[in-house]
């Protein structure tokens, strides 16, 4: 559901920002904190996205690449390499190396992903004032339980990617 969102942060080497992990090993409370931080202590970061349109157009896959492509050139200083995290590169004109489970292992990689994480359970709070019916602010728009028996009995909004098998089956 939603859009795909990615992040790319330039860290200060003088500015130490302690607790940086993997987005998804962090509560809430703690990404929320260390949103703020990288926020200020970080040279610079942009954090980009792609739509469930452009999703349903090219596909999950591509669109995340097209994603962290955005967020790369949204970057205010250009990096002399891009790290990233997996074990794919977007098509970018700068040298980039990817690294698997690079958010676990990579400062600026986990700092990436908070940010991404964050962005985006954000936007899963705004979508809920919305669509309170789907449940969004609880799940995040993962496919649970709870947001299937929604979308079942509510049909698919705006914002569900059309390409995601139960939302195309909603739709038949």
């Amino acid at each position: 559901m939603g859009p795909v969102v990615a992040a790319a942060v330039i860290l200060d080497d003088l500015q130490t920002i302690k607790g940086l992990a993997d987005s998804k090993v962090l509560t809430a409370l703690r990404r929320e904190k260390l949103y703020d931080e990288i926020r200020a202590k970080a040279l610079c970061f942009s954090i980009a996205m792609a739509s469930a349109a452009e999703i349903d157009e090219i596909n999950i896959l591509q669109a995340t690449m097209l994603a962290m492509k955005r967020a790369v050139d949204g970057l205010r200083l250009k990096p002399a390499k891009v790290l990233v995290d997996g074990n794919r590169i977007p098509t970018m004109t700068i040298v980039a190396e990817a690294i698997v489970g690079g958010d676990a292992l990579v400062p600026s990689i986990s700092a990436a992903s908070i940010l991404a994480k964050v962005w985006r359970d954000r936007w899963c709070q705004e979508i809920h004032q919305a669509y309170p019916q789907y449940g969004f602010a609880s799940h995040k728009g993962y496919g649970t339980a709870e947001h299937l028996t929604a979308l079942r009995a509510h049909g698919a909004c705006p914002e569900h990617r059309r390409s995601f098998r139960p939302v195309a089956e909603v739709l038949r």
